[in-house]
């Protein structure tokens, strides 16, 4: 029985470095995939966040929720339809994406945080000017029956042209906990639906978060025999883009991290959200579980 007590103070002293080191600091993280919706994870997700907080670490939550945007319009009556993976947003569509991911998703993720003792408040992107966009023009690559490229409209879906993040600041300085729904206001004050993985991106370049965290269904960036890498930089990345090695929903994610480090975020992370109490285990162990991202 003492053994075990040692051991747990034992652990608390290992963290000790790096809870000395980001004190004070800003960690930005993109919440989704099963951490979003098994409910043992998202108590521990829950958990970390309001521990982070407690000793010193400022959190910014992002969050996507493409699932239940889809379930929500079936419900409705309405297909969804998507183009090389990027929703077509009409505004019938946007509707509903701001009522499933401002309403029903933030609010539960505001509420689940404040259960185990955080102070979370809601946003979107449009609130305090937080987030400009401009709509988002796709390229279809050419296929061999067509040979041509053509310009793809995919309606209100933005991308991030600028961001203010004065409302995150005055948060996180009061110690609340920002909650992120990644919608945009267009020029003309249109609503516009926006990547997650790119606001959480956007917002911790305007930060100078010493983190970017994306949470994913898989446990990092795998080589092309399957396994894990711990650590890689841009040099290595570019070879694997190449060789087709990261491709598919890995590559906007990675695509991300890099922005992110070449606008002044300390380091990046692709964390596999599948296991419990993740955002812990990748910042306070040497080993980590998944993928961190370098220039």
């Amino acid at each position: 029985m003492m053994e075990e007590i040692i051991k747990k103070a034992e652990i608390l002293v290992d963290a000790l470095p790096y809870i000395r080191n980001f004190y004070g600091k800003t960690f930005v993280i993109k919440y989704g995939g099963a951490a979003q919706t098994k409910e043992e994870l998202k108590e521990a997700f829950a958990k970390d966040v309001v521990m982070l907080n407690y000793i010193g670490i400022r959190t910014v939550i992002v969050h996507g929720g493409g699932p239940k945007i889809s379930a929500t319009m079936e419900r409705m009556g309405k297909k969804p339809e998507f183009v090389s993976g990027q929703r077509v947003t009409d505004r019938e569509t946007m509707d509903i994406v701001e009522m499933v991911l401002g309403g029903l998703i933030n609010k539960e993720i505001v509420s689940l945080i404040n259960r185990h003792g955080g102070k979370a408040v809601g946003l979107s992107g449009k609130d305090g000017g937080l987030l400009r966009a401009q709509k988002k023009k796709l390229i279809k690559k050419a296929t061999p029956e067509t040979g041509v490229e053509e310009m793809v409209d995919l309606g209100l879906v933005g991308e991030v042209t600028s961001v203010d993040p004065s409302v995150i600041e005055g948060l996180d300085k009061n110690g609340f906990i920002p909650v992120v729904s990644p919608i945009g206001a267009g020029p003309n004050g249109e609503t516009l639906n926006i990547n997650a993985d790119f606001v959480a991106s956007s917002i911790a370049s305007a930060l100078k978060a010493e983190k970017l965290m994306l949470l994913t269904d898989v446990p990092g960036l795998l080589d092309a025999k399957g396994n894990i890498i711990s650590t890689i930089k841009k040099a290595r990345i570019d070879k694997l883009v190449k060789d087709g090695t990261i491709s598919g929903g890995m590559l906007p994610k990675v695509m991300a991290c890099l922005n992110a480090i070449l606008n002044g975020v300390g380091k990046t992370h692709i964390v596999d959200g599948r296991v419990p109490h993740c955002l812990l285990l990748e910042i306070f162990t040497k080993e980590g579980v998944g993928t961190e991202i370098l220039g």
